[in-house]
């Protein structure tokens, strides 16, 4: 298979400046504000983006290191199958996060309930669109039992290089 390259198009800034303490996923950043600088060359691309209230950010996780197909995720103590998590260290660093957008101004988006480190190279914005978007969820797997203690859960520097 042909090597698959992406290139930044632009960086989230954010509060969190190291992997530890940084919320591992939206509900434990409420309230949190960030920029998203998208670079001058693709500003073009945020025409009618203000009409949306949240949005998709896909970007690389930079900072992560080498991955494992069995990994211990934030919310457990006990190994899971790497798909089965959201763990940033993948074969792909590929991360995702669903955001609010309070403003923008010209190439700077406002965002709210970030969970992405500072520094984060953003590989694309897509609008989040409940008709397209939301689905009826039947099971969560392992994170059933877990997902309760997600409104504080904290990255504790296990998959940051």
């Amino acid at each position: 298979m042909n090597t698959i390259q992406y290139r930044p198009i632009g960086i989230i800034h954010t509060p969190y400046k190291t992997p530890e303490g940084t919320p591992i996923q939206p509900p434990a950043s409420k309230g949190v504000e960030a920029d998203v600088e998208v670079f001058e060359k693709y500003a073009e691309g945020l025409t009618d983006l203000e009409g949306f209230s949240h949005l998709y950010l896909i970007y690389h996780f930079h900072l992560s290191r080498k991955y494992s197909l069995r990994v211990k995720p934030f919310l457990d103590d006990e190994s899971h199958g790497l798909f089965a998590t959201r763990a940033p260290s993948r074969p792909n660093a590929i991360g995702l996060s669903i955001v609010e957008l309070i403003g923008t101004e010209k190439n700077i988006l406002q965002v709210k309930n970030i969970d992405v480190l500072d520094g984060t190279p953003l590989l694309d914005i897509k609008p989040y669109v409940p008709g397209f978007d939301n689905c009826k969820v039947r099971k969560i797997g392992w994170m059933e039992k877990k997902i309760r203690n997600l409104d504080e859960a904290k990255d504790d520097g296990r998959f940051a290089e």
